[in-house]
């Protein structure tokens, strides 16, 4: 098969080859890689540009096309933007097979532009709008629902297709795939959650039931703050507790000190048995402050005591509300104690 009318990739990413230099370098790398050249790390980058624009040359000869992605397309219209006048310039030759892609979340990535890159730029734009939860459904449905030539037994087929259609109607459902389009609505993002869902089918049955689709979910979702909460022992729970309770209060500035004053209400008032002594609860005080699930609320103040400098609270109410529930040993009376003051 002639291979001729295969474009031949080179891919630079903003975040790493924004300096023109580094991308000149990348550039010849991945040329000398294709045509299986020796790649000269020496070469400066009047040199590496050179020998750009004689393999352009030499693939538009050989009517070979070079297509070059930008990644990150903004990045590269920072500074004096030598690499995209030299792209763009050279592909204004006869003999040049070339297409300069640049790829940006930025609506006006090309007004970053100087004016010598501009009057080179075809100013061809292409946006494409995040797929709609409508969208996404159809497509899952696409690719989950059995084809009813699969080859598989017909009484197999309609059981699995007609479980499906019943959790694509079911909330549950639609909340994994608004959680999934929240983080990252891209078909590969996609594709790896049923990638995930699939792996997690029931063998025995040979079904998906909808707890494949929320395991996968909660695979997918790098959670570090919830991991930490789990650790937690139910001293520091109070503590965090007792912070969302002065806040709910709307106590614009509490320290330790406030923290130890609720703790000691919540324990007089519920009869617990959880009583720690103070040196016990700063301890587990300072354990929150390294895990950075709370900090000081300013820099001021850096040379009082730690109980009295400003705290506050950097776990969210839902989140809080979802370690109470995960965690065994926690008390009933602190869950019960959370939940009353959420829904007053």
């Amino acid at each position: 098969m002639d291979n001729r009318g295969t474009p031949f990739q080179i891919r630079l990413n903003g975040m790493l080859h924004s300096d023109d230099n580094c991308a000149m370098k990348e550039i010849a790398r991945q040329l000398c890689l294709e045509h299986q050249l020796s790649f000269s790390k020496m070469a400066s980058s009047d040199d590496n540009t050179e020998f750009m624009i004689d393999m352009l040359r030499e693939c538009g000869l050989a009517h070979k096309t070079i297509l070059f992605v930008l990644e990150e397309f903004d990045l590269f219209a920072q500074g004096k933007q030598r690499l995209l006048y030299s792209l763009l310039d050279a592909m204004q030759s006869l003999t040049s097979q070339a297409v300069v892609i640049g790829v940006s979340c930025r609506l006006d990535a090309d007004q970053l532009l100087e004016k010598r890159v501009r009057s080179r730029f075809s100013h061809r734009k292409l946006l494409f709008i995040s797929p709609s939860l409508d969208d996404i459904q159809r497509l899952v449905e696409h690719l989950l629902i059995l084809a009813k030539d699969s080859g598989l037994p017909e009484k197999y087929i309609t059981d699995y297709n007609s479980r499906l259609t019943s959790i694509f109607s079911d909330k549950k459902f639609k909340g994994c795939l608004n959680s999934l389009m929240d983080a990252d609505a891209t078909t590969s993002n996609i594709l790896r959650f049923l990638f995930r869902a699939v792996s997690y089918m029931d063998m025995e049955s040979g079904f998906l039931p909808i707890e494949s689709f929320l395991k996968a979910l909660s695979s997918m979702q790098r959670q570090p703050k919830m991991d930490s909460l789990q650790d937690l022992s139910i001293l520091e729970l109070y503590i965090l507790v007792c912070m969302h309770r002065l806040e709910d209060k709307e106590q614009s500035s509490y320290n330790f000190t406030s923290i130890m004053k609720e703790y000691r209400s919540i324990q007089d008032a519920y009869k617990t048995s959880d009583k720690y002594a103070s040196t016990v609860c700063f301890r587990a005080f300072e354990h929150l402050l390294d895990r950075e699930l709370i900090s000081f609320g300013d820099n001021r103040g850096r040379n009082q005591a730690l109980e009295y400098r400003p705290v506050k609270l950097l776990v969210s109410s839902r989140e809080l509300a979802q370690s109470l529930k995960l965690n065994t040993t926690c008390p009933a009376v602190l869950q019960k104690l959370f939940d009353r003051e959420r829904y007053m």
